[in-house]
């Protein structure tokens, strides 16, 4: 299935999930999945609001243009996976290895449900102006933090820098979602995610 079919939804972690969704949040949706689809620059207004049965002036009337469609989609959720990362290491207190599979439960969640932001994430980024753009990173960090935060706590003398390489590469893992086939559905998808980056991240750290 090709990432603009998986976007269906893909937004509501920038829109809000658990609200009625607004046309605003419809034609912001459509655009994530064009750009993760065909790029940020294979994409223009006209294409959007083609795809949304919009109008260029009802279009401009919701967003500035492109760029501030991809600040309205990234920003909430980087902001999303902050609060629900500090929310999960908040209910499991003093036990770290609840915390990492609480925090992968959720990453994995995230993952399975947001295939185009994810691939917007890793390819778009950088097309944002410098404001949103740092925002975003130091959302980033604030993020990792917490998973650093509980590596240490599980592997006694694990540096920080060594933590965040092996959060990275978690994230790494469980965000392959965006380029996977539907050949295995999304349960066991989110089994196989779940139990390949525990397994990664309780492995022993010690110097070979």
């Amino acid at each position: 299935m090709a990432v603009e079919q998986q976007a269906k939804g893909a937004a509501n972690g920038a829109t809000g999930a658990g609200r009625r969704r607004s046309r605003r949040d419809e034609i912001l949706e459509i655009a994530v999945g064009l750009f993760a689809a065909r790029g940020y620059h294979g994409v223009s207004m006209d294409d959007i609001g083609a795809a949304a049965g919009v109008t260029g002036p009802a279009l401009y009337h919701h967003f500035a243009g492109k760029e501030a469609m991809l600040v309205a989609a990234l920003i909430p959720v980087s902001e999303g996976l902050l609060a629900g990362g500090k929310e999960r290491a908040a209910n499991h207190p003093d036990d770290p290895r609840g915390t990492l599979e609480s925090l992968i439960d959720f990453h994995v969640d995230f993952a399975l449900a947001n295939p185009a932001v994810i691939a917007l994430h890793l390819h778009e980024l950088d097309r944002l102006p410098d404001e949103p753009r740092r925002r975003i990173r130091r959302l980033q960090r604030m993020y990792v933090e917490e998973w650093v935060t509980v590596l240490t706590a599980l592997h006694p003398g694990l540096p920080d820098g060594e933590a965040r390489v092996l959060a990275h590469a978690a994230f790494g893992l469980m965000n392959s979602t965006p380029f996977l086939g539907g050949e295995v559905d999304r349960r066991r998808r989110a089994e196989l995610l779940r139990g390949a980056t525990l397994a990664a991240l309780l492995a022993p750290t010690d110097p070979a």
